[in-house]
């Protein structure tokens, strides 16, 4: 299983769609996340693009630790539809990021 909870991703993706005026807040979000955290959050957004699939999330993982060279939050703000791939990712694994997202308002 892993390290961050669904709602962790979900709030991440809700405050990735307000960018405008949520940056900083999303920014300092994601940088007190552990790194195994952030390495999960990345892996669940690619299984979201469609570049690992769910059964993949272990590899994913992996490869999101190997290969991070750039501040997480850098990382997913300049991915573009980082909402939509962690919400995508989150339902791929079998978590309705839509009760996630209701829960959180």
């Amino acid at each position: 299983m892993m390290e961050i909870s669904p709602r962790k991703i979900a709030q991440v993706a809700m405050m990735g769609r307000e960018l405008g005026r949520a940056e900083g807040e999303l920014r300092a979000f994601i940088d007190r996340m552990s790194e195994d955290e952030q390495a999960e959050l990345v892996a669940v957004m690619w299984v979201g693009r469609e570049s690992f699939f769910a059964e993949d999330l272990p590899e994913a993982i992996a490869t999101a630790k190997s290969e991070a060279s750039t501040p997480c939050a850098d990382y997913l703000i300049g991915t573009p539809h980082m909402s939509d791939h962690l919400e995508n990712g989150l339902d791929a694994l079998g978590i309705s990021a839509e009760d996630v997202e209701n829960d959180l308002m």
